[in-house]
C-alpha cells in the first residue's frame, strides 16, 4: 500500500456533533488505508470541535485538525477549500459530517482510478439515507444520472446532469477528484455560503464537468443522510431554491465569459434555465402557481 496514491479526505464541520465520529469513524474503517483526514472547523461552539480534537490526538499519524484564523465561521466552501490548502494526498475525497461511507468505498474508487488514469473525477450513486431516524422509512439508492460504469468526457456531464440537465447529481460524499484539478479551476466558490450553500458542491463540479474527464459508477458505496435540519429541507421551507437557483445560473454565465468557455450545447441549456427569471415570464409562473393554489 506505500505506493497507493495518497488520498486526502476532507470533513467540514459545524454544529455536528451527534453526527461527526459516526463520519470520522467510516473513514478509520476503510479497507483502502492509504489516506489522511483533515478535520476541518467551521467556528463550532457545540462538543463537534472537542471530538475533532479527540481524534486528532488518538491517531496523529493519520488525522490533522485545522480551523480558521480566530475560529470564524467562513461557511462551507471555505471551510472545504481550506482542506484543499492543507492536502498532501494526489486525491481529494469529500465527506460531509454527517454522512458515511461503506468500508469498501475508497478501495471500489482507486480500482476504478486505475484502470482509467485519464479521469480527474469519479462519483456514483447514493443511498439516501432516512431510516437512521426511522427504521420505518425505506432508504433509496439514486444513481448519477448519467451513463452508467464509464467515463464520461467534457462536457457531456455539464448538460446531462442536474442543475442543467435533469439527471441526477452526485452527492459530494460519493465524489474523489484529482488535487491538482480542484487547484486548477481554484477549489470551491467562497461566495456560495449560508443559504447559497445550497449550490456551492454544483459549482465546484460543473467546473470539472466543463474540464475534465469523469467516471460514474453504478455502486451505491455512502450513505447520504437525509435529515430535516438540513440546507436543503430549510432552504425548502423558506422558498428560497429559485433565487438560490438564479443566482447560481447567473455565476455559471459569468463563469463561461470569464474562462472563454463556448460551447454550444452548455450555452444553450444555459439560455433556456435563464428563461424563465426574465420579469415577465417569472411572474406569470407565480400567477399561475397562486391560481392553481386557490383552485
Amino acid at each position: 500500500m506505500d505506493d497507493a496514491p495518497l488520498i486526502s479526505v476532507i470533513i467540514p464541520f459545524y454544529q455536528v456533533e451527534n453526527y461527526l465520529a459516526e463520519a470520522i469513524d467510516s473513514v478509520l474503517h476503510q479497507h483502502y488505508t492509504h489516506w489522511e483526514l483533515l478535520l476541518l472547523d467551521d467556528g463550532s461552539r457545540d462538543r463537534s470541535t472537542e471530538i475533532a480534537l479527540r481524534y486528532a490526538a488518538r491517531y496523529p499519524d493519520k488525522i490533522r485538525y485545522y480551523h480558521h484564523p480566530d475560529r470564524m465561521n467562513r461557511g462551507l466552501p471555505a471551510t472545504r477549500n481550506l482542506g484543499v490548502k492543507h492536502a498532501h494526498g494526489q486525491w481529494l475525497a469529500l465527506l460531509d459530517a454527517d454522512d458515511y461511507w461503506l468500508p469498501d468505498k475508497l478501495a471500489h474508487q482507486m480500482a476504478i482510478a486505475g484502470r482509467h488514469p485519464e479521469v480527474s473525477m469519479i462519483c456514483g450513486a447514493s443511498l439516501y439515507w432516512y431510516s437512521w431516524a426511522d427504521p420505518d422509512k425505506q432508504d433509496v439508492v439514486i444513481p448519477v444520472g448519467a451513463q452508467q460504469d464509464t467515463q464520461i468526457t467534457p462536457p457531456s456531464a455539464a448538460v446531462t446532469l442536474y442543475p442543467l440537465g435533469k439527471g441526477a447529481a452526485p452527492c459530494p460524499c460519493s465524489v474523489i477528484v484529482k488535487t491538482e484539478a480542484a487547484l486548477r479551476y481554484g477549489g470551491f466558490e467562497e461566495q456560495f455560503k449560508g443559504a447559497l450553500s445550497l449550490y456551492e458542491d454544483q459549482a465546484f463540479f460543473m467546473k470539472i464537468y466543463l474540464g475534465e474527464p469523469i467516471y460514474v459508477s453504478s455502486q451505491p458505496m455512502d450513505r447520504y443522510r437525509q435529515r430535516p435540519d438540513s440546507i436543503m429541507a430549510h432552504t425548502g421551507r423558506e422558498n428560497r431554491y429559485h433565487e438560490i437557483r438564479h443566482f447560481y445560473l447567473r455565476w455559471l454565465s459569468r463563469y463561461l465569459q470569464v474562462r472563454n468557455i463556448h460551447d454550444p450545447a452548455v450555452e444553450e441549456r444555459l439560455r433556456k434555465a435563464l428563461q424563465i427569471y426574465q420579469p415577465g415570464i417569472r411572474q406569470g409562473i407565480k400567477n399561475f402557481l397562486l391560481r392553481l393554489k386557490g383552485n
